[in-house]
């Protein structure tokens, strides 16, 4: 069966996005398509669009769980799940991954990153992407079980995978 990861971050209307968090988070996707694995996300835009874009150059599979209807979804998602539970949709999505991996972030993304911490699923925060992921970090969240830190797109991706591997292992 193939992986599921989860890719949570913050939506087009956060300010900090930047250039720089974007192509982070396009490169997480395509790291996730060429690995293999399916990406799951809010299916919005800013880093749930970036992600799925970039897994889309790659040939991989998108799945957007969305708050209400099939028309938020960004044009990368390929299956889209309109939920009708707003932000609530956000335990349907760490529940679904197999493990997550948080860039930048606001409220939101803290709600998916305390879901998967609750559910003892593997997080990866991505350093340096700014928003809560770097708060949560410089606060020591990320030293929890099953949280990870990772310095670029390349190693949060391998990081989530070897999480994945551990996690059904124990």
């Amino acid at each position: 069966m193939q992986a599921m990861i989860a890719v949570c971050g913050s939506d087009s209307d956060d300010r900090r996005l930047n250039h720089d968090i974007m192509k982070k988070a396009e490169e997480v996707g395509r790291e996730i398509a060429r690995k293999g694995a399916v990406l799951l996300s809010g299916g919005r835009g800013g880093i749930m669009e970036a992600s799925c874009k970039g897994a889309k150059e790659e040939g991989g599979t998108t799945i957007g769980i969305l708050p209400y209807s099939k028309e938020e979804a960004n044009p990368y998602v390929d299956f889209s799940i309109a939920t009708g539970l707003g932000n609530l949709r956000n335990f349907v999505i760490v529940n679904a991954a197999d493990a997550i991996i948080a860039i930048c972030g606001r409220s939101g993304t803290m709600s998916e990153i305390s879901f998967a911490m609750i559910l003892e699923k593997p997080v990866v925060f991505l350093k340096g992407s700014d928003g809560v992921v770097d708060k949560l970090i410089e606060a020591g969240i990320a030293k929890e079980k099953n949280c990870y830190v990772a310095t670029s797109p390349r190693e949060a991706v391998e990081m989530a995978f070897h999480a994945i591997k551990s996690h059904q292992t124990s």
